[in-house]
């Protein structure tokens, strides 16, 4: 916010002196004044923590009529990672929504990201958990199917873990590149947890960049204009034009459940709720070694793609998530 104090989300545990009503994010028409209308008509859910936005795919007419939920998952929420909101997963969704046809898909933007507004309150994972409770009641889903992406992936885990009621309401959980496990060996603690806020905002864009600045593409339009998913634009557009975006990013690395939880793993486990994992062999985000470690066998490594293989190899990743679920209900 260029003329006006930094916003800063509090830390677990301290007081802030911010003011308590959230802050707004951006409108659609502006978003899509970008980036196109490539998402569903965007749906708003009013919270105590601000107004969130969700975007749905429904079951398409002649799908209800020739498939049937026992062979397809009838409900499917997915959650995006850190930084790129619902639109980076849209690849995916639409290859998924194609083969199930009968589904109803739900991506949500989660706080500080795409339509969604910053609370100024820590951000922890309870927040997310929350925020996931709020919509399941508002869709009225009894239950769900879960897909979730690097920090999506560890707010799914940290969903079920939380408690046997979350637990009840997942029918099973897709990982894709999931975060919650990362232990950076470079990690720079003291400037990770620097009293000073400008040094833990520059260290940790530059560490979600991959030690640097992040660089839009030359070509960025005029891909954006073939309908292809830019993130590194993406990601620029939020920085400049959600004003509680930036705050968002530092709060959820540093709060959130990003960096390694194996505990939150191991108990997501042990609830039994089925799970597959599906990441890229050069991602240095997780590793199928740390995945079996906390007991997920069902992984997947995709060749050639890192952690962005959510968009990079999306017909390998949706045939995976395809097979876990048509073996779901197989086994029913």
């Amino acid at each position: 916010m260029s003329g006006s104090q930094e916003i800063i989300i509090p830390r677990p545990g301290t007081e802030s002196n911010l003011p308590t009503s959230p802050i707004p994010g951006p409108s659609e028409e502006h978003f899509t004044s970008t980036f196109g209308n490539l998402l569903p008509p965007a749906q708003y859910l009013k919270t105590s923590n601000g107004q969130i936005a969700y975007y749905t795919f429904s079951p398409t007419s002649s799908a209800k009529t020739t498939t049937t939920t026992t062979t397809s998952p009838s409900r499917v929420l997915f959650l995006h990672g850190v930084q790129t909101p619902s639109l980076g997963l849209l690849p995916l969704a639409t290859s998924l929504h194609t083969s199930f046809p009968s589904a109803e898909f739900v991506l949500l933007d989660l706080y500080g990201h795409g339509l969604s507004a910053t609370p100024l309150l820590p951000h922890t994972p309870s927040l997310f958990h929350d925020l996931i409770d709020k919509l399941l009641n508002h869709l009225n889903w009894p239950s769900c199917h879960l897909l979730g992406y690097s920090f999506g992936g560890a707010t799914s885990m940290g969903y079920i873990s939380s408690s046997p009621y979350r637990a009840a309401r997942v029918s099973s959980i897709s990982l894709v590149a999931p975060a919650g496990l990362w232990n950076p060996s470079f990690l720079d603690t003291s400037k990770f947890e620097s009293a000073d806020y400008a040094v833990v905002k520059s260290y940790i864009l530059e560490l979600l960049e991959g030690g640097g600045p992040l660089i839009v593409p030359s070509d960025s339009a005029s891909r954006i204009a073939n309908g292809e998913i830019v993130a590194e634009k993406i990601r620029e557009w939020q920085m400049v034009n959600h004003k509680g975006h930036t705050a968002s990013v530092i709060a959820i690395v540093r709060d959130a459940g990003v960096l390694a939880r194996p505990e939150v793993y191991k108990k997501a486990v042990a609830t039994g709720v089925l799970i597959i994992a599906v990441l890229g062999e050069a991602d240095d985000v997780v590793y199928e070694k740390d995945l079996n470690e906390v007991g997920v066998g069902n992984v997947h490594v995709v060749e050639g793609a890192g952690h962005a293989v959510v968009r990079e190899k999306v017909s390998e990743v949706a045939a995976h998530i395809e097979r876990f679920w048509k073996g779901i209900f197989a086994a029913e």
